[in-house]
């Protein structure tokens, strides 16, 4: 059973709070890369989704993803390497979506951020 709700916010919070306590993000790569799709927030932007459990990231291993497969990240690899990547490349961080791929989307920094509080 997911714990992810239709509040965003609180998915982000939960987001924050599990990926310190496992220092592990989750998400998903086929043989072409990590997973990207199109915003539904910014015109003209890619946003790229991740966990922060592998339960989570599993609900979504479906349907068009379903030839994805589900890898981790350790956080400090996440946080230091991906975050400056991502921003360069102007791609969003989409967090802890929900079943109907509802969730937070922000730039790399603001999740950077987040760590520091």
């Amino acid at each position: 059973m997911s714990k992810l709700t239709s509040d965003v916010e609180q998915n982000l919070e939960l987001f924050i709070r599990e990926t310190k306590a496992t220092e592990l993000v989750w998400g998903l790569r086929n043989e072409e890369g990590w997973l990207a799709c199109d915003s539904t927030e910014f015109e003209n932007s890619e946003v790229m989704p991740f966990w922060s459990t592998e339960e989570e990231a599993k609900t979504h291993n479906v349907e068009e993803w379903a030839d994805f497969e589900v890898l981790h990240i350790p956080l400090d690899i996440f946080v230091e390497d991906w975050l400056l990547t991502l921003a360069e490349d102007g791609v969003l961080i989409g967090a802890n979506w929900n079943a109907q791929l509802d969730g937070k989307e922000l730039e790399p920094s603001d999740l950077a951020k987040l760590y520091l509080k």
